[in-house]
């Protein structure tokens, strides 16, 4: 494995009985991104992070973290890494000082080094006020700059996050995300599973899995370049009929509505993709106004879940 490279997968596997989670995964990792895993519910997400920290056993595959085989020596990584749920690593009956304390000491931080860890984070992640206060009286966001606290002041290489931001308000994830790039920027390698797309484009690459196989893998601008599509925006009356009218046509590949306006994606071998729509729109007695646009990562997240995006 290069030093450029922390985490090397090849046809990485789990199942689970029938069940296959994970499908043969090949995916590289570089040092100091943030690399982020999106997918829907079952698409093999967490289990790929379990493997990856060495809390499951791959059925097949090799896997390689920070230059250690995870499946020969799984204890040899795990002071290096963190890893944080979205079920918050604390205990609600301690108080910030004492769950920082408590999780000092499982990370095998020397005791003479603790206090100046726990007092490193308290002041890093703004927990000053609450250093007193018991964490099940906090808020959630509060409660998430805590777990983060907690799971980083080890200083680990790499950093796993499992869907962290589902339960907080989006003030409180976008201030999640300032500290994951503060992280970064101190040497830190994140990779992160969201389930929102605004999350996702703010990862500097992206591997989407779908049911267990990786479907696209790379910087979300590429993967929007690579989308094997043309996406045309529909504004109009009576929105719900044009819907109807444009997905049973062969060429539109899915149609949503996105409060008064349609995002349509239509095949790239109508190289006259909003002239189509409009075409299509007029020829039902309907009347709305077409346009090219951009794609957006829910686009592409769309598109590789159908197997339209190149990987």
């Amino acid at each position: 494995m290069s030093g450029d490279v922390v985490i090397e997968t090849q046809e990485l596997t789990k199942t689970f009985g029938e069940l296959v989670a994970v499908d043969n995964v090949s995916m590289t990792v570089p040092r100091g991104r943030i690399y982020g895993f999106l997918g829907p519910n079952g698409s093999g997400k967490s289990t790929t992070i379990r493997m990856l920290c060495g809390l499951l056993v791959p059925t097949a595959g090799e896997v390689s973290v920070l230059g250690v085989d995870v499946r020969e020596d799984p204890e040899a990584l795990r002071r290096r890494i963190g890893y944080m749920t979205q079920r918050f690593s604390h205990y609600e009956d301690l108080t910030v000082g004492e769950n920082l304390q408590f999780m000092a000491e499982i990370y095998g931080i020397p005791r003479s080094a603790r206090r100046t860890a726990v007092e490193r984070q308290i002041e890093r992640f703004g927990l000053g006020e609450g250093r007193d206060q018991l964490t099940g009286t906090m808020s959630g966001g509060q409660r998430q700059r805590l777990a983060l606290a907690a799971v980083t002041q080890h200083e680990p290489d790499l950093l796993f996050l499992d869907e962290p931001t589902s339960a907080v308000d989006p003030e409180s994830r976008r201030e999640f995300w300032e500290f994951l790039f503060d992280l970064v920027d101190h040497g830190t390698t994140v990779l992160v599973t969201t389930h929102f797309m605004d999350e996702a484009e703010r990862c500097h690459a992206l591997a989407i899995l779908d049911r267990g196989v990786l479907v696209a893998d790379g910087a979300p601008k590429q993967l929007m370049a690579d989308m094997l599509a043309s996406v045309v925006e529909v504004e109009g009356e009576n929105l719900r009929q044009v819907r109807e009218v444009l997905i049973v046509n062969e060429a539109v590949i899915d149609v949503a509505q996105l409060g008064s306006r349609l995002h349509v994606l239509v095949d790239p071998r109508e190289e006259r993709s909003a002239d189509f729509v409009a075409e299509a729109i007029d020829a039902n007695g309907l009347s709305a106004e077409s346009k090219l646009i951009s794609p957006s990562l829910e686009d592409v997240f769309v598109m590789a879940t159908l197997g339209r995006v190149g990987k």
